[in-house]
C-alpha cells in the first residue's frame, strides 16, 4: 500500500509510491564514458532557473503514488527549459495517463495506485517518450557514491533521477514545508518509504533535490548513502535530444560519446 505522510505542522499531505526494480535492467554505467581528458565538473552548477514553473508542480504526488512520474514531469521541464526557454507544463490528465502506462494506475480506482519502478518508467519514455514528448535516446546508470561522477551527470546532461528509500526520520522529523531544506543521513533507508526524486544542481557538499513541488538539498553523504543498490536505492541520468538541443550537438569535451552510442546500438540489437 502506497504511503501517505501528513505534515504535523501544516497538515500537508504527500505521497511516495516509488518501488523497487522487481530486476535490473541491463544498462550502461556513466563512469565508463567520462574520459582522461574530461575536466572536473564546475565548482557549481543549476539548471532549474528555466525550468522552475515545472518544478513548482506537484504533478499528483500528493493524491497518487505517482512521484516517480512526477519528477519525470520536471525532468522533461528542466530539458526543455534550458533547450527552448521555456519548460513544458503537463496537465494532471497527461500525468495520470503516463502512471497509468506505467503503473497500471485505473483512474478513479485507487486499489490500482501502486506506484512504479524507474527503471520500467525509464523504459517507458525510450520506447514512447513522456506524455507524447519527445522519446529520450538511452538511461544511464551513475555511481551516488562519487560525487565527481554525479556532478559531470547534471553539468553535462542538466539532471539526475535518485530513486531512495527514505529514512524514517526525514518523514517523522524534517518532512519540508517549503523549498531550501536539506536532507542529510539519518539513520537506516525503509524499504516501506520507496521515493523517487530528481536534482538540476549542485553546490559544494550537496546536490538539489526535487519533490512535492518544493526544491531543496540532499548532501552527498546522504546520497552515497541512500541512492546506491546496496540500500535498495539508485542514480541515472538521460540522453535527451531535448537537451543535445540546447547548444549543439556536439558530444561534450572528454566524453565519449561515440563509443556511447556505439554501445547503445549494440544492446538494441
Amino acid at each position: 500500500m502506497i504511503k501517505t505522510i501528513t505534515h504535523a505542522a501544516t497538515g500537508r499531505q504527500f505521497r511516495l509510491g516509488r518501488r523497487r526494480p522487481v530486476a535490473r535492467c541491463r544498462a550502461l554505467a556513466l563512469g565508463n564514458y567520462l574520459m582522461r581528458s574530461y575536466a572536473p565538473p564546475p565548482a557549481t552548477a543549476d539548471w532549474t532557473a528555466a525550468a522552475a514553473a515545472a518544478l513548482a508542480k506537484v504533478y499528483l504526488n500528493d493524491r497518487l503514488g505517482d512521484c516517480v512520474i512526477a519528477w519525470g514531469g520536471h525532468l522533461e521541464g528542466v530539458l526543455t527549459g534550458n533547450a527552448a526557454g521555456a519548460p513544458i507544463i503537463y496537465t494532471d490528465a497527461q500525468i495520470e495517463g503516463v502512471y497509468s502506462a506505467v503503473g497500471g494506475y485505473v483512474p478513479g480506482d485507487p486499489s490500482t495506485d501502486d506506484g512504479c519502478d524507474e527503471e520500467t518508467f525509464l523504459n517507458y519514455i525510450q520506447a514512447s517518450g513522456f506524455a507524447g514528448g519527445t522519446k529520450i535516446d538511452a538511461w544511464i546508470r551513475v555511481n551516488a557514491a562519487d560525487p565527481q561522477e554525479v556532478r559531470a551527470a547534471i553539468d553535462l546532461f542538466g539532471a539526475i533521477t535518485i530513486t531512495m528509500e527514505l529514512p524514517d526520520a526525514w518523514l517523522d522529523n524534517d518532512m519540508p514545508t517549503g523549498p531550501g531544506f536539506t536532507w542529510d543521513v539519518a539513520g537506516d533507508s525503509d524499504p516501506e518509504n520507496g521515493h523517487c526524486v530528481g536534482s538540476a544542481s549542485y553546490q559544494p557538499g550537496k546536490v538539489g533535490l526535487s519533490t512535492w513541488g518544493m526544491y531543496g538539498w540532499l548532501t552527498d553523504a546522504a546520497l552515497a548513502a541512500y541512492a546506491v543498490p546496496r540500500a535498495g536505492g539508485g542514480c541515472y541520468v538521460v540522453l535527451s535530444e531535448d537537451w543535445i538541443n540546447k547548444t549543439s550537438r556536439d558530444a561534450p569535451p572528454g566524453f565519449d560519446f561515440s563509443q556511447l552510442q556505439a554501445d547503445i546500438a549494440s544492446m538494441a540489437a
